[in-house]
């Protein structure tokens, strides 16, 4: 039920067998579950309840989340499992903004009093995702709710996974915005009262992806409402809103939580937070979390108000990172590059996302437009990896089919999938915590460079390259093999075996295909 229950949960996750105790607080008093601090109250029902229970090792294998452990900033720009060494590279979709509008789940619909709407948002007069196309790749025991609803939304969940991708970006409330199509609460004009068993079918939704671990990243306003809850403070609405979401979802391994969608003030948008309402919000939400959390901030699509937002966050100690919007595909190498250095000269080095590539109106193209998708791969997948980028999700703009607001088929874009997890998971092999952006040290146009000098270099070639030199600072021999970021595959040799010596070393020509794009490996 929507408003009626009377069963207290409690989700956790814990991190290590053993045995847990608990202590139950159910405390009565004015505005108390938002308090800060220690709070006092009238204790009722169960309160002061204790006990222990046993946690065995976990059973689970394959990508679950549960048989690696929770994904959390490791603190050196990328993602880390906690406690491990392994690093954990996102490679999500970013598409469509509101994932959530399904007609599966309870109380979903679109609300517009607009006649007419402008191009890229959602028309009323059409439905809400229904993911047919993915019915199919709902299989025998995965979960339902309501007697079989549900399959179209896990379906898409299984083939994003099959595809290799391991984040979903969610907009959680987009009441006002492009979608107006997702919102947690019981009624759309409710702002303190939540719908129960929508927010249940979230969950089996959630619980699936951890299961296959995939990372929900939780987009929690867009830039048309951030002020819609306190007029943008963190105040009783913002602080209800977030201890909800927190409380029925924070328990999951791996989850981000990003502050709002093109957030802050711009011309097209004049209203928005101020820098220490996101910093109130962000502190607020962190607070609310017993582990370690990932917040991130999402970007305008230009140089000028990414500066304007970003550079007082530096070493504020406020957010994990920028989720980064650049509208020029040709920028990212450089935007990316910029932020992850500019964080690491003021001693906190931030997890850099690309999420959004421009146009807004093309992103990804389907492959039925796009089938190769040279320019994306170049310029928006490469030159974010090899700036220092600690993953990736596709946005598919609003002009082509299965486009933002409107996709129905994951599968209109499976040439793509194929070509992003190729790219994350050859990235995974190398020490990239200690690998640093050096395009200075190529000798070729369009070249990009991650290198950990004298161990391992990796330079990204642009199709059309003719020669490409490698400046090496000490004579040591290092083998020369090339990677085919179309197509992948094994390592290949080229033309050059090895190379050895101070200064420009040439680095031959690729196995095949020399007008091609390609990935050289230098390494002893």
């Amino acid at each position: 039920s929507a408003r009626e229950g009377a069963i207290w949960k409690v989700h956790f996750r814990p991190n290590a067998p053993g045995t847990w105790s608990y202590t139950v607080s159910f405390l009565n008093g004015k505005n108390i579950a938002i308090l800060d601090g220690n709070v006092s109250g009238e204790p009722v029902g169960a309160h002061g309840t204790e006990g222990t229970f046993e946690i065995g090792a976990s059973d689970k294998t394959g990508a679950d989340f549960r048989a690696h452990g929770r994904i959390v900033n490791g603190g050196k720009g990328y993602f880390k499992i906690q406690g491990a060494d392994e690093l954990w590279i996102k490679n999500g979709a970013d598409s469509p903004e509101n994932f959530l509008a399904y007609e599966d789940f309870d109380q979903t619909y679109r609300f517009s009093l607009k006649n007419e709407v402008r191009e890229g948002e959602a028309d009323p007069k059409k439905g809400l995702h229904a993911y047919e196309a993915h019915i199919s790749d709902w299989k025998e025991g995965d979960p339902t709710w309501q007697d079989g609803k549900g399959k179209g939304i896990i379906g898409a969940v299984n083939y994003l996974h099959s595809a290799g991708l391991n984040s979903i970006y969610m907009l959680t409330m987009n009441i006002l915005g492009d979608g107006k199509d997702v919102w947690p609460y019981s009624d759309h004009n409710e702002r303190y009262r939540f719908d129960c068993s929508k927010l249940d079918q979230w969950e089996v939704v959630l619980d699936h992806m951890e299961s296959l671990g995939m990372m929900a990243h939780f987009v929690l306003q867009e830039t048309e409402n951030e002020v819609l809850l306190d007029n943008g403070y963190t105040d009783v609405q913002r602080r209800v809103y977030l201890r909800e979401l927190v409380a029925r979802f924070g328990h999951h391994l791996g989850v981000s939580w990003n502050l709002g969608e093109e957030n802050g003030p711009h011309n097209w948008t004049p209203v928005g937070q101020t820098h220490q309402q996101k910093l109130d919000m962000a502190a607020y939400l962190r607070n609310l979390q017993s582990w370690p959390g990932n917040i991130v901030l999402h970007t305008h699509s230009d140089d000028e108000y990414q500066d304007k937002y970003l550079e007082p966050m530096l070493g504020a100690g406020a957010i994990d990172g920028p989720s980064m919007q650049i509208a020029n595909p040709v920028r990212v190498h450089e935007r990316i590059r910029y932020w992850v250095e500019a964080s690491e000269g003021v001693g906190e080095r931030w997890v850099v996302c690309m999420d959004e590539i421009g146009p807004h109106w093309m992103g990804v193209m389907p492959d039925a437009d796009d089938p190769k998708h040279d320019t994306v791969r170049n310029h928006c997948l490469w030159g974010s990896l090899m700036a220092g980028g600690a993953g990736v999700e596709w946005y598919f703009g609003y002009r082509y089919a299965h486009n933002d607001l409107a996709l129905e088929d994951f599968r209109s874009r499976e040439n793509w999938w194929v070509q992003s997890t190729l790219a994350t998971r050859f990235m995974k092999q190398f020490p990239l915590e200690e690998m640093s952006c050096l395009d200075e040290l190529v000798d070729a146009p369009g070249a990009y460079c991650l290198a950990r000098e004298g161990e391992t270099y990796l330079v990204y070639l642009p199709a059309g390259t003719d020669v490409a030199k490698l400046r090496l600072n000490q004579s040591v021999a290092m083998n020369v093999s090339w990677f085919n970021p179309r197509s992948g595959g094994e390592l290949q040799q080229g033309s050059i075996a090895s190379i050895n010596g101070n200064g420009l070393q040439a680095l031959g020509t690729p196995p095949s295909d020399p007008d091609m794009d390609w990935v050289v490996v230098i390494q002893p």
